[in-house]
C-alpha cells in the first residue's frame, strides 16, 4: 500500500504533525511526504492520501488569510499554493483511493470552522472514497507551539487510520 501525506504550514505545525502520521503510517506502508508546492496533480499509484493544513477564518487558508499571517502575525513562510488552490488542481481520484483529512487550529479560543472539513468535502467531490473522520490538532496562538501530546495524538490517529484501511 502506498500513501501520500501532502501538508500546508506556516510556522512548521502542521508539517510537524503531518511528518508524525507520516512517520507512524511507514510501519505499515510506503509513504511520500510533501508540502503543498511540491506536491502532485494526481493520486495515480497512491491507495491512500491525507491532506492538512491550517485553518484560517473558518476553513482552508487563502492567498490573502496567508499574506495576513505573514504580515502581521508574523509566521515565516507562506506556500504558494496552499491545500484549496492544490485541491482546486486535482486530478478525479483513481477508482478506490482513499482520502483522510485533518488540520491545525488555534487551542483558544475556540472557534468553529475546520480547513479538515472542508477539505474533505473536496476529497469527497473529487472522488475519494473517505476514510475516517478528519482531525485537528491544537496549537497555541497564531504560531504555535502544538499543544502538548498533540504530535503523541497524531501519531496514535494514524495508526487508527492505517489499521481501518489495511483492514477495509
Amino acid at each position: 500500500m502506498r500513501a501520500l501525506v501532502v501538508y500546508e504550514s506556516l510556522w512548521g505545525n502542521t508539517a510537524s504533525i503531518a511528518q508524525a502520521i507520516a512517520d507512524e503510517l511507514r510501519s505499515s506502508m510506503e509513504v511520500e511526504v510533501v508540502d503543498t508546492d511540491a506536491a502532485p496533480t494526481s493520486a495515480d499509484g497512491y491507495d491512500l492520501v491525507l491532506v492538512g493544513g491550517p485553518t484560517h477564518a473558518f476553513s482552508m487558508t487563502r492567498p490573502s488569510t496567508r499574506a495576513t499571517a505573514v504580515a502581521q502575525h508574523g509566521a515565516p513562510m507562506s506556500p504558494g499554493r496552499g491545500i484549496r488552490e492544490w485541491l482546486d488542481g486535482l486530478a478525479q481520484a483513481p477508482r478506490g483511493t482513499r482520502a483522510v483529512t485533518f488540520d491545525t487550529r488555534v487551542d483558544r479560543p475556540r472557534l468553529p470552522g475546520s480547513a479538515a472539513r472542508a477539505a474533505k468535502q473536496e476529497l469527497r467531490s473529487l472522488g475519494f472514497d473517505i476514510a475516517a473522520k478528519q482531525e485537528s490538532f491544537r496549537v497555541h496562538d497564531y504560531g504555535g507551539p502544538l499543544v502538548d501530546g498533540e504530535v503523541e495524538r497524531a501519531r496514535d490517529w494514524a495508526r487508527g487510520i492505517a489499521r481501518a484501511v489495511l483492514a477495509a
